[in-house]
């Protein structure tokens, strides 16, 4: 096995880079770690990791370069100036899609090929069956190097632009990070009722498992320009927020990620869309967002 598919670096060792690199060792690759603060390699180096005593030893260790850091940022002040001539960097940190084409750039100006990567799973499903990543960048790297990257998750490569990865991860954030907003509010209202996280449990996760019927019968209307409100009515949605945000008042709790959504089916109505589907808040999100 050539050193590009067997060999492998892995720059940054916190939760995710630690299991990432559990998992390439699993799978039998040769692997070199590097984090800027010392101590996180200790178990990974007595699995058989080799420490790299600087970021260029490390860089220069393998064709591929894993890079799990907290944004593009912190890639730019990690690998400063070292030589990155005829390496692979694999960034799986999150960032904006437009920071990742600017670190393609980047790397390209400095010899480099560049994969942006978004991991859908936290670290203890990493090397999981159900584990995936998005990956995009230039297709003949990818296939290069596309066995160590499904090592970590199955890779899902979304094209040659290097944003495109960071887009459906992204996108997958969205939803993600409201939900858990969503879960974290309804528990705060619960507990002010005297309930508790337990009680709700199986109400909330049979609402989360239903959402997968309304995604499914919305996205093709929405995609068709379809917002009749022959299902749901946007005037109708407004109304059920404002009891929402009341009950979250009458309870005293914090109302104002609830106040945002209600503040949004308002405008809504406001703008005549009263009598239409909540799908049409679709619109008003972007057109909202281009004359901001």
């Amino acid at each position: 096995m050539s050193m590009a598919s067997n060999s492998v670096t892995v720059v940054g060792l916190g939760p995710m880079g630690r299991a990432m690199t559990g998992a390439l060792l699993d799978a039998g690759r040769e692997v070199t770690v590097w984090n800027r603060s010392a101590g996180k390699d200790t178990e990974l180096v007595a699995r058989g990791a080799r420490r790299a005593g600087s970021i260029e030893e490390a860089v220069q260790a393998s064709g591929l370069v894993v890079l799990s850091l907290i944004d593009v940022d912190a890639m730019y002040g990690t690998l400063g100036e070292a030589p990155l001539q005829g390496r692979v960097l694999a960034n799986l940190s999150s960032d904006t899609p437009q920071k990742a084409r600017a670190a393609a750039a980047w790397a390209a100006a400095r010899g480099a090929a560049y994969l942006t990567g978004g991991i859908n799973v936290p670290p203890d499903l990493v090397g999981k069956p159900e584990a995936t990543v998005f990956v995009s960048g230039a297709q003949a790297v990818y296939e290069e190097h596309r066995a160590s990257l499904d090592v970590l998750a199955a890779t899902d490569w979304k094209g040659e632009d290097p944003g495109l990865a960071q887009l459906f991860y992204q996108l997958n954030m969205i939803m993600f990070w409201t939900a858990m907003t969503g879960f974290d509010q309804a528990v705060a209202v619960a507990q002010a009722g005297g309930l508790t996280a337990a009680d709700i449990l199986p109400y909330a996760a049979g609402t989360t498992d239903s959402m997968s019927n309304f995604l499914h019968f919305y996205a093709p209307r929405i995609d068709k320009g379809e917002h009749g409100g022959d299902v749901d009515r946007l005037a109708m949605c407004a109304a059920s927020l404002d009891h929402v945000v009341h009950t979250a008042a009458d309870s005293g709790v914090d109302t104002g990620v609830l106040q945002a959504h209600a503040d949004l089916y308002r405008r809504g109505v406001e703008a005549g869309f009263g009598a239409d589907s909540s799908t049409r808040l679709v619109e008003l999100l972007r057109r909202t967002g281009a004359t901001a």
